[in-house]
């Protein structure tokens, strides 16, 4: 089953998370991962989301997307992201409404 890597990120020192921002596609792809939500405008609906902005990936499965998260290539990238905002992160299975068809 497909699983979803899901970012809520508020950054707080742009020129910083650039660096990071922009490593980690290449990594994410050499993964097998591929980015589903990665910028754009957005607009909260409901709740306060103040300055949070959402990145998510979709993996082939949970033991992928795992093996990126903790493989040595990624943490050398993440120190880049350190001091840079709050990050939340969560791992999620699902399926798209048209693979359950």
């Amino acid at each position: 089953m497909a699983a979803y890597l899901v970012v809520e990120a508020i950054i707080t020192d742009r020129e910083k998370f650039a660096a990071y921002a922009r490593r980690v596609p290449d990594l994410v792809a050499a993964f097998g991962g591929e980015y589903v939500v990665l910028g754009g405008a957005a607009e909260a609906l409901e709740g306060d989301w103040g300055d949070a902005r959402l990145v998510v990936h979709r993996w082939p499965d949970m033991a992928t997307a795992r093996r990126f998260w903790n493989s040595p290539e990624y943490a050398e990238i993440k120190k880049l992201r350190e001091n840079a905002g709050e990050f939340r992160v969560m791992l999620l299975e699902g399926r798209l409404k048209e693979e359950l068809d």
